[in-house]
């Protein structure tokens, strides 16, 4: 059997989520014993300074037995974050050229706050 004829055989049915610089890939997979299996996987794109650019990836094996306990958790903690703060999206302040309000309006002597915009995704 060749290489292509593996990959065939391990690679089943293929979803794609973009969103922004993230991607994310849910991909069922086959096990050596003819099982299927879930991964996501997310990429995130990563410019450099001159332009080139590099890709950053992790990935989540979930088998069978596991889907049950993670789909009622996943769900779970979907349902308190929709509970808690609603289904709008606030993602202008991720935006490079968000502009906090304070600092678009005219300056009525009070000071700017300034802030740093930290992303925990790595931690």
């Amino acid at each position: 059997m060749g290489d292509k004829d593996i990959m065939d055989q391990e690679e089943i049915y293929s979803k794609v989520l973009r969103a922004g610089r993230r991607t994310y890939f849910f991909d069922v997979r086959s096990t050596k014993a003819g099982d299927y299996y879930l991964t996501i996987t997310e990429s995130k794109k990563f410019t450099h300074d001159d332009g080139s650019f590099h890709y950053k990836k992790h990935k989540i094996y979930l088998y069978k037995e596991d889907f049950t306990a993670f789909k009622d958790i996943m769900e779970e903690m979907m349902d308190y974050i929709i509970d808690e703060k609603g289904q709008e999206v606030i993602s202008e302040r991720h935006q490079k050229d968000f502009k906090k309000e304070e600092e678009s309006s005219p300056n009525d002597g009070e000071t700017k706050s300034n802030f740093t915009d930290v992303d925990f995704d790595d931690i």
